[in-house]
């Protein structure tokens, strides 16, 4: 398969599943093994792609809050963010010099997924059942930016899943508000890890196919805006058991077949 074909097909499947709860990172390990493995700038600059595309559809609510510190609400929800992206700095900083590398093999990541599905139906029945408040609490930032760091360090387990439901059982009272603020935090968390590892390549002087990157990215970009549109709908009126579904049938047939 031409090389740009395979950078394209790996964009889509990045910006289709980054923010969906079923795990881009799980999706991309498995579809390497048979489009050939990726280098980490190249898996993380998609990523970037895709939130390239979730700030284009935030833009608004950016503004809102960058030009609105002067008011407590615009400035507390700020500063709700700067604490999640800053825990989630400083740990991820913390396994990157403990030499941690991602499991890329294909058990561990079905595992993960069957496993997070029956956490999000639990979590998720649990977190109706819990007293709900406007808003979202300094404790429920604090773990957001926690949860984005197991992500990380399990393939399979999905940011957007372990946020958002993160985000719930500590008490934020919908769906809507739980899932902006994951994606809002994804945003300088996704950027700073891209250009960490940009930086990282170029001073490596190590060999990329550039040309592949950018269609890879612009795949991402597109398909993560078409997804994260409709995704922000279909909450509104669908919970995540869908979601906890697909997770289950393709771990289990990965566990089966591979």
């Amino acid at each position: 398969m031409p090389e740009l074909l395979q950078a394209l097909l790996l964009g889509i499947i990045e910006g289709i599943t980054e923010f969906l709860p079923i795990s881009s990172t799980g999706h991309l390990l498995i579809a390497e093994h048979w489009l050939g493995a990726r280098s980490e700038l190249f898996n993380i600059v998609i990523q970037a792609g895709a939130i390239l595309a979730v700030t284009l559809i935030y833009r608004q609510r950016l503004w809102q809050l960058a030009s609105g510190l002067h008011l407590r609400e615009n400035r507390e929800y700020a500063l709700k963010l700067a604490l999640a992206f800053g825990i989630t700095a400083v740990l991820g900083l913390v396994v990157k010099k403990l030499g941690f590398e991602l499991d890329d093999a294909v058990q561990p990541i079905a595992w993960a997924l069957i496993l997070g599905a029956i956490w999000m139906l639990a979590a998720e029945q649990l977190a109706e059942r819990r007293a709900a408040r406007p808003g979202i609490s300094w404790t429920a930032a604090a773990l957001v930016g926690l949860a984005q760091v197991v992500a990380g360090i399990f393939p399979g387990t999905s940011r957007s899943a372990a946020t958002i439901f993160v985000a719930m059982l500590a008490g934020t009272r919908d769906r809507g508000e739980a899932t902006e603020f994951a994606f809002l935090v994804g945003i300088p968390t996704m950027f700073a890890a891209s250009g960490y590892s940009l930086l990282k390549q170029m001073h490596g002087g190590a060999a990329e196919d550039w040309t592949a990157l950018a269609v890879a990215f612009a795949a991402s970009t597109v398909t993560a805006f078409i997804a994260v549109k409709w995704l922000l709908g279909y909450i509104q009126t669908h919970r995540f058991t869908a979601f906890s579904i697909y997770r289950i049938a393709l771990g289990a047939l990965l566990l089966t077949f591979l």
